[in-house]
């Protein structure tokens, strides 16, 4: 499988894509006004307790309070508890663990989504290239990605080494499979000096402060996204290239060779295809190439696909047809989640499928797809009305709300008021305006469209109501008016 990373950096924005064979798989946007929180540590005072939601609304500095629930903070997880898997006590209710105007360290968990405040925890986590530290607690794990056994154990048992010392926990990232000891023992180092150094910021910080920021996306992609079968990092930056080369000599020089700077007369994104992709990636309707759709919906509680055949016609019968289009869709349902960066409660809806083999085959490649994915997916059976529901870790928002606004026009709706409905409000509205005040002449503005249909298809309509209402009325086009916007004027 060939693996490039590709980064367009500009003044405002950078952009990091990931693309396989070809294909773009990912993509992550920062820009200087919308640079996301994810992993920062702030200083925060609570605002206000609630009981009834066992959650806290604390202030970080943001535009708007933060979300913190009573499951997600801290408290002591012993040795024994983590080894053995025993669950710990129930959680407290809230107000034995915060109280209102209290000051407290906190790390976003998800950047603020809509209407909604950022998701807060107090469990502290500090990324590295191979691990990820756990402040205060003894636990000790590997990444579930790394699937050989006596490579876990290895892992495992020279990290709980080397973790004896510091008093600290620390999961193994998937990066870390085959590394040397030495290259360990460096990220704990690491990681320990970045902790205390957040401990001594906290101490003098004041409410709303940020204590600790995550890298750029820049470097976070080097730290997070490359990987030994990553072919090539492309950067269009040269400045941004040699930073990126600085940064992997130091942490990872094994892989510093992969970074070059891409110097092509074409900008890099759409040397590779990407931008089109983009584009793709913001249609609600997705072919399929055996010549099936797929249509996403995104919507506030959850995100809908529904699979349809098309123009396919198979080569034997309809459930064979069904079987190949579903199979198709299972891929690209987890190409496509992963591309727009979709989240929450998901449903899938499948073309109705007859044998269970099939059903099961079809569910054993959409996991098998969805493994690529860096976010938490959870797959469940289908359901008795041939339904897959499923849900993804979402952080972020999804790539359409990033690029995308609601439509000035229709408000958000998706559907605008026919040019036939206008011209009855129109006339509704004549009606209503001659009641009420006194005008021997009208004139109404609306849209092109709306004035075509009315001088031409309603002109008997209006020639009607002038002799109702003993007025004239004349009609006036501007193509600056929407189509549902129109004004009736009295002369």
């Amino acid at each position: 499988m060939s693996e490039d990373l590709l980064v367009n950096v500009t003044p405002r924005e950078t952009r990091v894509a990931v693309v396989e064979n070809g294909m773009l798989q990912e993509l992550h946007i920062e820009r200087g006004s919308q640079r996301g929180v994810v992993g920062n540590i702030y200083k925060g005072k609570v605002q206000r307790v609630m009981p009834g939601m066992q959650a806290a609304f604390v202030d970080i500095g943001l535009d708007r309070a933060a979300f913190l629930h009573a499951n997600d903070i801290y408290r002591a997880v012993s040795l024994e508890t983590a080894e053995t898997g025993v669950e710990g006590m129930p959680t407290p209710p809230i107000t034995e663990l915060l109280r209102d105007g209290a000051e407290i360290v906190v790390q976003v968990v998800k950047d603020p989504i809509g209407s909604k405040g950022a998701r807060l925890t107090t469990e502290i986590s500090i990324p590295s290239r191979y691990m990820v530290l756990l402040p205060r607690t003894k636990v000790v794990g590997v990444s579930a990605r790394i699937e050989d056994e006596d490579e876990r154990t290895r892992l495992r048992d020279q990290v709980a080494g080397l973790a004896s010392g510091t008093g600290h926990g620390y999961i193994v990232r998937t990066n870390a499979e085959g590394q040397p000891a030495e290259a360990l023992a460096e990220d704990v180092a690491y990681l320990g000096r970045v902790w205390a150094l957040i401990e001594r910021s906290s101490e003098g910080a004041g409410v709303g402060s940020c204590i600790y920021e995550d890298l750029s996306l820049p470097l976070r992609a080097v730290r997070d996204l490359i990987r030994r079968d990553v072919d090539k990092v492309k950067v269009d930056s040269r400045e941004t290239c040699e930073r990126l080369r600085e940064f992997a000599a130091r942490y990872m020089p094994a892989l510093a060779d992969k970074i070059e700077h891409y110097s092509g007369s074409r900008p890099i994104f759409d040397m590779f295809g990407v931008e089109d992709e983009i584009q793709r990636a913001l249609d609600k309707e997705v072919p399929l190439k055996s010549g099936g759709y797929m249509v996403i919906d995104q919507t506030e509680a959850m995100t809908t696909v529904d699979v349809n055949t098309g123009s396919f016609l198979g080569q034997r019968n309809l459930e064979e047809t069904v079987f190949r289009t579903n199979l198709e869709a299972a891929q690209a349902v987890a190409r496509q989640l992963r591309l727009r960066n979709l989240g929450g409660i998901i449903i899938i809806d499948f073309i109705d499928m007859q044998d269970a083999e099939h059903r099961r085959q079809v569910l054993r490649t959409l996991e098998k797809s969805l493994t690529k994915d860096h976010a938490k997916t959870t797959v469940h059976d289908f359901s008795p009305l041939g339904l897959v529901e499923m849900t993804r870790k979402r952080t972020v928002e999804s790539l359409e709300r990033r690029l995308c606004e609601p439509c000035h026009e229709c408000g958000g709706r998706g559907m605008v008021r026919t040019a036939e409905t206008v011209t009855y409000e129109i006339f509704r509205e004549i009606v209503r305006a001659v009641r009420q005040f006194d005008a021997a002449r009208l004139l109404v503005i609306a849209s092109p469209k709306v004035v075509t249909r009315i001088t031409e298809e309603e002109s008997s309509a209006v020639a009607e109501l002038e002799e109702f209402l003993g007025k004239s009325i004349r009609f006036q086009s501007d193509a600056q008016y929407l189509q549902e916007q129109f004004d009736v004027v009295l002369l």
